[in-house]
């Protein structure tokens, strides 16, 4: 299937969803009708027995998702934020954008202040009425030790972890659902996927003494999920959590650290950790609307504007931010060396790749990997460690403690240490571009940098060092 076909193809897929807004074949209409069942409000169950996991071993390499220490406390309070907002009039555009929002056909009867905003209402694209994609309120869970037979080993799967409580939120329904709801560890929270975005964000669901509980606006920005929350009606931009329309404007949610991980390594880690069920038809979740989308050659969808050239646009990158400073590793060098350790902003960290995960942009027969990444914190007390891994355990230098890549050292002098989860997103490199222009590219030896077209102040000098030794150099426009 070539690129334009794909790409009308997925379209049709999501305008579909309840509205017939781009024209496509009746049998995408009919699978789509049946693509957003409703969750059931059966409850979660609770944990009982811890056997071991049933899923089998396997020699690749697992990565996991580990406990800090510290419990989880609530964010602080926001101050009340003063956004920089446009003029409340407004334009002859936007009223006609205003249209859209309101057309009987797409939702109607929103009570959102649309004359408080940060951005012009043009730059959104209206697709569905809002919950068009039915996000999960009540969502319903198996224990990890007890799996269906639908899941398989590599399946990739959302993995957080709060107050001691694991769940996991398998990518074949995250892209039907888009948004749940949830409460995990005592804390509300809300686990969002983009999949035109490829951004999988968990967010802590408290702001402004209020509990908020979120679904999806129908509409797109940058071709990033916009989600509502039913309280105010407030619109809120998925990669970065701010408030960009209505009445919360300029407040921004909390991040939880998230990743996406093979399903066997969340069993092996947790075996009683909770796993969200397949609402509905099971069978409904092994077909995706967007089959083939992350191929590197795809354009992205319902994307307005020019895409930063430096990397395809479709690239899978791991990325960072700290004390202002937002880093990006093209998933190629992740391949070639499994284990980095580097330093953004003053964050020490040390990043591990799994190359085997599943991508989620297939069918549940397909077995194309994509990869994903777990990042520590690599500080220990007053010792910043340095990583190696070749072919063998994975070793720290300064101690030459034997570690496990879910963060725990299992032997040598800092055995039972365990390193801080970092947060961090494997997203597709426009999407994270277009929020972050200033975003630093760092990557292997030469070639990857000629990528980087000539004239935008590439900057030569940073070194990271990978486990193998290697000298790695950035660039940054």
């Amino acid at each position: 299937m070539n690129i334009a076909l794909r790409a009308r193809r997925v379209h049709a897929l999501l305008a579909l969803t309840l509205v017939a807004a781009i024209a496509c074949s009746s049998s995408v209409a009919a699978f789509l009708a049946s693509a957003t069942p409703v969750a059931t409000s059966t409850p979660a169950p609770t944990p009982t027995a811890t056997p071991e996991p049933t899923v089998a071993p396997t020699a690749t390499p697992v990565l996991l998702i580990i406990a800090t220490a510290e419990p989880y406390i609530a964010p602080p309070e926001q101050a009340a934020p003063e956004p920089e907002l446009l003029d409340a009039a407004l334009s002859i555009e936007e009223r006609e954008a205003l249209k859209a929002f309101r057309d009987p056909n797409l939702g109607s009867s929103w009570r959102t202040d649309f004359t408080r905003r940060t951005n012009s209402l043009t730059e959104f694209v209206s697709i569905l009425p809002r919950d068009g994609i039915a996000p999960l309120d009540e969502p319903v869970f198996f224990v990890a030790s007890e799996p269906p037979e639908y899941m398989r080993p590599r399946e990739p799967v959302i993995s957080l972890e709060i107050n001691g409580e694991a769940r996991a939120y398998p990518l074949a329904i995250m892209m039907q659902h888009e948004i749940v709801n949830d409460v995990v560890g005592g804390a509300p929270i809300t686990v969002t996927f983009c999949p035109l975005c490829n951004t999988a964000i968990a967010f802590d669901r408290r702001i402004a003494d209020q509990e908020l509980t979120f679904g999806t606006s129908g509409t797109v920005r940058n071709s990033d999920l916009v989600m509502w929350d039913r309280q105010t009606e407030t619109w809120w931009q998925q990669i970065t959590g701010e408030a960009i329309v209505g009445e919360l404007t300029g407040y921004r949610l909390h991040f939880i650290p998230a990743a996406i991980i093979a399903w066997e390594s969340f069993a092996a880690q947790h075996p009683d950790g909770l796993v969200l069920e397949r609402p509905g038809s099971a069978s409904t979740y092994d077909i995706t609307p967007y089959d083939g989308y992350d191929d590197v050659d795809t354009p992205p969808l319902l994307f307005q504007g020019e895409t930063d050239g430096r990397l395809p646009a479709t690239a899978r990158v791991l990325t960072i931010e700290s004390d202002g400073e937002s880093v990006a590793y093209p998933f190629e060098l992740l391949q070639d060396d499994l284990v980095l350790n580097d330093t953004v902003g003053t964050l020490d960290i040390v990043a591990m790749f799994d190359p085997d995960v599943f991508s989620g942009f297939q069918a549940g027969s397909s077995e194309r990997v994509a990869g994903a990444t777990t990042v520590f914190n690599r500080n220990i007390g007053d010792q910043t460690l340095i990583f190696e891994s070749s072919d063998g355990p994975l070793i720290d230098q300064q101690t030459s403690s034997t570690w496990k890549t879910s963060g725990e050292a299992i032997a040598g002098p800092l055995v039972g240490q365990r390193l801080t989860p970092v947060l961090h997103a494997n997203h597709f490199w426009f999407a994270w571009a277009v929020f972050k222009p200033e975003t630093v590219i760092r990557c292997l030896g030469p070639d990857p940098l000629r990528r980087i077209p000539s004239g935008n102040g590439l900057m030569l000098g940073h070194h990271m060092q990978s486990a193998a030794g290697r000298v790695i150099m950035s660039g940054a426009i």
